[in-house]
């Protein structure tokens, strides 16, 4: 018999990730212990036991997790780069703040790792959300009813190869490519943002409703610790695919994590869109 999970402190951020790591932990029987971030979580978090602290007092989040006894920490959702120079650090915060600010011009990537590096340092287990979800990861093939042509699925590979192009430039981690061309790449503006930016774009270019072509591809940044960044999917990714026209998502296999797989299905199967894992 394995031995039960150490306590779980999860770092939060926007979207719902974080909902969904705290919510099964709870099925699961595990304690966990929320560090909502000021100003990004979900409010909804607040029915767990937990805290809402700013994400540069680093202080006293490490003291929360020590107090609650947490044997492991698990960053999940969406944080926006913060403006350093708005930030209100604690005294440990303060001490740390020059190396996060060093880090952070050498990009994201670094940024996180000196991020993860403080919490290891003080000896936190770092687990993903997939991890924590436990099988809630993209499989291999079509989920849903819809399939791609062999064009869409030309495109929706393609999406995925400028996506983790772009990611080896630490620029983010989605495309989206209509008949071979590439209408948008993610930025710092999230997947939302940029599908929605798509629909904005002249429907002979991204197709319609009643001619869908395309596909919105997300991939893993391959310089990115897939333990706090790797690329999530849920139902409204889906419903801005199809607003802008586009055939399908997709993503790689096992390396996407499903915020809520059914209504995922659902809604692809109600817009008529194709739901991907490109095994590669």
């Amino acid at each position: 018999m394995s031995a039960p999970a150490s306590k779980l402190g999860l770092i939060a951020g926007g979207g719902d990730l974080p909902l969904k790591v705290a919510a099964r932990c709870e099925e699961e029987g595990r304690e966990v212990f929320v560090i909502r971030l000021a100003g990004f979580a979900d409010p909804h978090l607040v029915r767990y036991a937990g805290a809402e602290l700013g994400m540069a007092e680093i202080g006293g989040i490490l003291s929360a997790l020590k107090r609650e006894r947490c044997g492991a920490v698990c960053f999940a959702g969406n944080v926006a780069r913060p403006d350093f120079k708005s930030l209100k650090p604690d005294f440990k915060g303060a001490t740390l703040l020059p190396g996060i600010v060093a880090a952070a011009t050498k990009g994201d990537d670094a940024l996180l790792r000196k991020i993860l590096s403080i919490f290891e340092g003080e000896g936190y287990a770092i687990e993903g959300a997939d991890d924590v979800l436990g099988g809630e990861m993209l499989p291999p093939g079509p989920l849903g009813r819809v399939s791609p042509t062999a064009d869409q699925l030309a495109d929706l590979k393609k999406a995925l190869h400028v996506a983790e192009k772009a990611g080896e430039l630490d620029i983010g981690q989605g495309a989206v490519v209509v008949d071979g061309l590439v209408l948008a790449v993610e930025a710092q503006e999230g997947t939302d943002a940029m599908l929605t930016r798509t629909a904005g774009l002249p429907a002979d270019l991204r197709g319609s409703q009643d001619a869908r072509k395309g596909a919105l591809g997300k991939a893993p940044k391959p310089i990115q610790d897939l333990r706090v960044d790797m690329p999530v999917m849920g139902p409204r990714t889906v419903e801005l695919a199809a607003a802008a026209g586009l055939a399908g998502v997709g993503g790689v296999a096992g390396r996407l994590i499903l915020i809520d797989r059914d209504a995922i299905v659902q809604a692809a199967d109600r817009l008529g869109l194709f739901v991907w894992g490109e095994s590669l």
